[in-house]
């Protein structure tokens, strides 16, 4: 049969497409038939299973080495009300909870242990509209640590150099003279002596992209401090011609780590402050001194609060991680636990056995390490030991030397697992260097398990990068 004809200029029609049409539609129904039957195992699997998690943020490095690292949970639905009776962490670690919303975020008030296997468990979460119940479970890993030290050489440049707990170090940092060094998660702040004064460098860890940090004048610098969470660094501060009637003397100055503000002279009562001792307040902005007068004062770089007064004191002894609690000697030599928050104190616990009275105490997570002096009956040094206090006071000795050696400072990893113990060997022939910070110039640093009170390794150099601050002769 011929086929049709165009008439009346109306298009010829073409072949019908309704055996097409069908198959499409065939096809898009099976699709949708899909995604329906899908949606709905998955509404199904959701109703029945409970809650689930979707991502973890976590940062292991940063946990081992300050407090307030998080771990963030976020389940794949709203969740009903989160308390703190629902969460548990393996190892136990103090925290704190922050949940709303499909977020969990628990933040840990203590540095974690390096090396140790992390289990963070949340029983019995519920999505916001109801339904069953499941535990939230992750876990994570710490890497091992490792820590900066400096070794001088009298005969050629100094160096800082990065080392694990093996022992197997990396020299990082060079210099003809390094006075003293801090490091903080991701930089080192240096301090190097020249004829014409001290130089403050702000480098990354590997020593790489080094910079220079102005100073208030051309003078010298001591006692450098960092406040890793703050950005900034600390230091006493002299100049260089100082008179009867002019200069500036053991000023505390504090700065930007990033070198965008100018340094900043800590004053009270609208006068520079000569400073006697100081420190950082873990974790934060603030600062803990003491002036030449006796005053403790406390200041926070990150408020506009100015100076709070916390009455006289002789000496800071330490400041603890995650409490607000400085260790502080007052006027009478009685030793307390101040409690920088609300001005509170008590004294501190005597040790058990006691070992006598400490020149030195630095407080961890779970203790204080008191560094103390054994006499004889004439009242002369016959030697000197470390001892682990925990916080119940139960007393272990960790290192002891006799009246041949020196103990110069001791103090704990972040968490609390090591501590690191500065001694200088057979002193009457370990002559002094002649920096700015005199030192013997035989050191060693000794690194102990705390735990279990055995030696990890014994290192030549010093000024640890647990240490809040250099040792002192």
């Amino acid at each position: 049969m011929p086929a049709a004809r165009s008439t009346g200029g109306e298009a010829a029609p073409t072949t019908p497409a309704a055996p097409r049409d069908r198959r499409f539609l065939f096809a898009l129904g099976a699709v949708l038939g899909i995604l329906v039957l899908v949606g709905g195992t998955l509404g199904f699997v959701s109703l029945t299973q409970g809650p689930r998690i979707t991502e973890v943020q976590v940062n292991p490095k940063e946990a081992i080495e300050s407090s307030g690292s998080r771990v963030i949970l976020t389940a794949n639905q709203s969740l009903a009300t989160i308390d703190e009776s629902q969460v548990t962490v393996e190892p136990a670690v103090p925290f704190t909870l922050d949940a709303a919303g499909r977020g969990i975020g628990i933040r840990f008030t203590v540095p974690l242990d390096d090396d140790t296997d992390y289990t963070v468990s949340v029983a019995d979460a519920v999505g916001a509209g109801g339904g069953p119940s499941s535990t939230l479970t992750t876990s994570f890993s710490t890497p091992a640590s490792t820590l900066f030290l400096l070794q001088r050489d009298p005969e050629g440049k100094d160096s800082i150099f990065r080392t694990d707990l093996a022992g197997e170090g990396v020299k990082v940092f060079t210099a003809d003279k390094i006075n003293d060094f801090r490091a903080t998660s991701s930089q080192l702040v240096v301090s190097i002596e020249e004829d014409e004064g001290s130089k403050l460098l702000v480098m990354d860890r590997d020593g790489k992209n080094s910079r220079e940090l102005e100073l208030p004048g051309v003078g010298y610098v001591r006692a450098i401090q960092v406040s890793d969470r703050g950005g900034y660094v600390g230091y006493s501060y002299s100049d260089k011609e100082v008179s009867d009637t002019e200069g500036r003397a053991s000023v505390l100055v504090t700065q930007s780590l990033s070198g965008d503000d100018e340094p900043v002279v800590t004053e009270v009562g609208d006068k520079e402050a000569n400073i006697f001792v100081w420190q950082f307040v873990p974790d934060s902005a603030a600062v803990l001194f003491i002036d030449f007068d006796g005053a403790l004062s406390l200041v926070d770089r990150s408020t506009d609060a100015g100076v709070q007064s916390l009455g006289l004191a002789t000496t800071i002894q330490g400041i603890s991680r995650g409490t607000y609690t400085a260790i502080v000697e007052r006027l009478d030599g009685t030793v307390v636990e101040l409690n920088l928050a609300d001005g509170t104190e008590v004294p501190l616990e005597p040790s058990d056995p006691d070992y006598g009275t400490a020149t030195t105490i630095t407080p961890f997570p779970g203790g204080t390490l008191r560094h103390v002096v054994a006499r004889d009956e004439n009242g002369i040094p016959s030697g000197q030991a470390v001892v682990r206090v925990d916080d119940d006071g139960k007393a272990t000795k960790l290192v002891e030397v006799d009246s041949s050696d020196s103990i110069l400072q001791a103090c704990a990893s972040p968490s609390g697992q090591y501590a690191a113990v500065v001694v200088a060997p057979d002193l009457t022939d370990n002559p002094y260097d002649q920096m700015l910070l005199p030192l013997p110039q035989k050191l060693e640093t000794h690194l102990l398990d705390l735990r279990t009170g055995d030696e990890v390794v014994a290192l030549t150099g010093f000024d640890a990068s647990w240490c809040q601050t250099a040792p002192q002769f």
